[in-house]
C-alpha cells in the first residue's frame, strides 16, 4: 500500500487474538513538508471494558507494549534497521533501534532526543491518540527518504489479556516486527 498523502488506514484484529470490546481500530498518517511523521490512532469500541492508563507527563518508559500501546514500526525503504515508537495512551512513549529483524542497535543516549509529542482525547467509545516524530532526529536520511511502515495497536482488557491489531498480520503469532508487517509505504 502507498501513500504520500493523509489516508485512513483500517487496522485489523490477529486472527487468534479477537475481543468484541473493541469494533474499529483506524490510523491516519502523513509524512509533512516540515519532515514530521503526523499519526493518529483511533480506537472505537466499549473503553470501559479496556485497560487504558492515566494520563501522566510525558516521559520514557520501557516494555509499554505490555498493555494498551500504539506503535509504530518505521524503516526506510530498502534498509534493514528500522525504529519502533511506543506511544501510550498516558502520554508516555519510549523508542528501540534496530539493527535488523529484533536485532537492538546501540542505543547510544538518542532516546529521549526522540521525543515525539503525544495529544490524547478520549470518551467512552472512542480513544483518540495523536503522534509527531521529527523524521530527521532518527536519521537525516528518513526525513528525505521513502519509508515502510507497520502501523499497530496492542489492547489491554480489564481481565489483563492481550489482543494485537496491525495493518498486516505475518502467518502465525503476532509479530509487529516481521517483515510483512511493513505494509505501508510512504513516499
Amino acid at each position: 500500500m502507498r501513500s504520500s498523502s493523509v489516508q485512513t488506514i483500517a487496522l485489523s484484529p490477529h486472527s487468534e487474538t479477537r475481543s468484541d470490546a473493541v469494533r474499529r481500530i483506524s490510523v491516519q498518517v502523513t509524512k509533512t513538508p516540515d519532515r514530521i511523521l503526523a499519526v493518529t490512532y483511533a480506537i472505537d469500541g466499549d473503553l470501559d471494558r479496556l485497560r487504558v492508563p492515566a494520563v501522566r507527563p510525558p516521559r520514557v518508559v520501557d516494555k509499554l507494549w505490555q498493555h494498551t500501546c500504539c506503535e509504530i514500526f518505521i524503516a526506510r525503504k530498502g534498509a534493514a534497521e528500522y525504529h519502533e515508537f511506543n506511544l501510550a495512551p498516558s502520554g508516555e512513549w519510549d523508542a528501540y533501534a534496530f539493527a535488523r529483524y529484533r536485532e537492538r542497535a546501540p542505543s547510544n543516549g538518542t532516546v529521549d532526543s526522540l521525543n515525539p509529542k503525544i495529544a490524547v482525547r478520549a470518551t467512552a467509545k472512542k480513544l483518540e491518540l495523536d503522534a509527531l516524530i521529527p523524521l530527521d532526529r532518527l536519521s537525516p536520511l528518513h526525513a528525505d527518504s521513502a519509508l515502510l511502515l507497520a502501523l499497530a495497536v496492542v489492547i489491554e482488557d480489564q481481565d489483563g489479556l492481550l489482543y494485537y491489531w496491525a495493518l498486516k498480520h505475518p502467518t502465525g503469532k503476532p509479530d509487529f516486527h516481521h517483515a510483512d508487517a511493513f505494509a505501508l509505504e510512504l513516499e
